[in-house]
């Protein structure tokens, strides 16, 4: 493990080196070397989850990441930014690989971005993003998908309704680029849906003061996500899913396939669909502000009319100016335990036995599309969703999907050089409800970062640690150094 810290740390040099040597115009550069050790099997939870799928889970390793970025402003409306970032890890399938990738162009509030793109805290609207556990839709545990999105970052002024009503959202397409990993990683006799594609769109309305007299603000919308296309990798079903512009309107709009889509998509939507009712409640007053959000989890049209209770995630963050060491403090409980009762009977005979059918919601799966909502087998949403890369049977699929979990994280300064965060989780699960656990299982975890930052570098350490049945006994250490800067630029 030594020796792979200080080849990371030599590669490192070596790749800034060469950046500073061809140096562009307007040219900001990043590059973070990483490794950790750990006595138990795995990385320890909260140090591997929400860093973009960067981490590995399988204990012991280490990774570099440099990335080199080009912004240009055309005018006071058009700008123009690029960035190519390469990740090498160990130990992990295939080491070297483009983290993000992608060019996007502004126009105003809009944006336009093509290819590998980290726009996962840019898409949220309601949930902390640096502290939260997870945001339930899209959040920061997996890989970015390369898509092609129209999103708008932050809240846009709608002239029509005067200052007190603004909006965001984005409509993205994309496909999937993890059938190698997928095939090294399944076990014998096992078939999957390769080559997926993507999509997903948002909208959100806020309703807030611009002008900050009145403290009160209010955040609520909706976010949906599919999975459509592809080739089964099941000989017997060689001809690929539906997948022509009217089968792309239908998965827009969740409606059931056509006459080409099997008998499930026939009666439910076509595709894989995903997504999440926001709503936050904030508060803020000079240096003091209060949020409550509730994300409501949706897994098909049950959960869409909220027949599952209020399965989803419940969050209050507060945020001060320095008091002490503390500056912002965040409380969270997931639960996902209803999913709209036990059974899913969706061709039961309405006629005869009156009343709603559409239980069995099992969040994060999907019939036909078997990798469920990751990507290299890590959890899109929250990781409290156990990522199937933890299927040591090599099987596909969320195997934790019901349950309860209490969550705590803080942050703050010790000085003006040196900062703490620190995350505390407890889970409980019951499996799922067509493959439940004989009894509950259930996991600790924690996690504590102590950081230095002057100019511009940032030396962080990290302390981690799981315990319980459902992640087992994990003890870690992690050391990053990271260096940014500009290039070149011209005024």
């Amino acid at each position: 493990m030594k020796r792979l810290l200080l080849q990371c740390f030599l590669l490192s040099v070596c790749v800034f080196s060469c950046f500073a040597q061809e140096a562009l115009n307007a040219v900001r550069y990043r590059i973070e070397t990483f490794g950790s050790v750990s006595d138990g099997e795995h990385t320890p939870f909260w140090m591997v989850s929400n860093q973009q799928g960067i981490i590995p889970i399988d204990a012991n390793n280490g990774f570099i990441r440099a990335d080199v970025g080009y912004h240009h402003i055309f005018n006071k409306d058009w700008s123009w930014d690029t960035k190519v970032d390469v990740v090498g890890a160990a130990p992990r399938y295939r080491n070297f690989y483009f983290q993000q990738l992608y060019t996007e162009f502004a126009f105003r509030g809009i944006r336009l971005s093509i290819g590998s793109h980290e726009l996962n805290r840019q898409l949220q609207a309601v949930s902390d993003p640096q502290l939260s556990s997870g945001d339930l839709g899209l959040g920061v545990n997996a890989r970015p998908i390369p898509e092609i999105n129209m999103y708008s970052p932050d809240f846009i002024v709608l002239p029509w309704v005067g200052r007190w009503v603004q909006a965001k959202g984005n409509f993205g397409v994309g496909r999937s680029f993890d059938t190698d990993y997928l095939d090294s990683f399944i076990a014998e006799k096992q078939y999957y849906i390769r080559n997926i594609l993507w999509h997903n769109k948002s909208l959100f309305f806020q309703i807030k003061d611009m002008e900050k007299d009145f403290p009160f603000s209010f955040v609520f919308g909706f976010r949906h996500f599919a999975q459509w296309g592809g080739e089964s990798t099941d000989p017997q079903y060689s001809d690929p899913q539906p997948h022509s512009f009217k089968d792309f309107i239908r998965v827009v709009f969740g409606v059931a396939g056509g006459s080409d889509s099997s008998v499930s998509d026939q009666i439910n939507k076509l595709g894989a669909h995903y997504g999440t009712y926001d709503f936050r409640v904030s508060f803020e007053k000079n240096d003091f502000t209060v949020n409550g959000y509730y994300q409501h989890l949706i897994g098909d049209g049950s959960s869409l009319e909220f027949k599952n209770s209020i399965d989803g995630l419940i969050g209050v963050s507060i945020e001060t100016a320095q008091v002490g060491w503390i500056r912002k403090i965040v409380f969270e409980h997931l639960s996902s335990l209803n999913q709209s009762g036990p059974f899913h009977f969706i061709e039961y005979p309405h006629s005869k036995y009156p009343g709603f059918g559409g239980g069995g919601d099992n969040y994060y799966n999907n019939g036909e599309y078997a990798s469920g909502f990751s990507y290299f087998n890590r959890s899109l949403g929250s990781p409290f969703f156990i990522s199937p890369e933890y299927n040591s049977d090599g099987k596909l699929g969320f195997k934790h999907n019901r349950l309860k979990g209490w969550y705590i994280s803080s942050e703050g300064k010790i000085n003006s050089n040196l900062s703490w965060r620190l995350r505390l989780s407890l889970l409980e699960s019951l499996g799922i409800a067509y493959a439940p656990t004989l009894s509950k299982l259930n996991a600790s975890s924690l996690k504590t970062d102590i950081s230095y930052s002057r100019r511009d570098w940032t030396f962080s350490a990290t302390v981690a640690a799981d315990h319980g049945s459902l992640l087992g006994n994990n003890l870690g250490f992690g050391l990053s150094i990271v260096k940014q800067g500009i290039i070149s630029a011209e005024h």
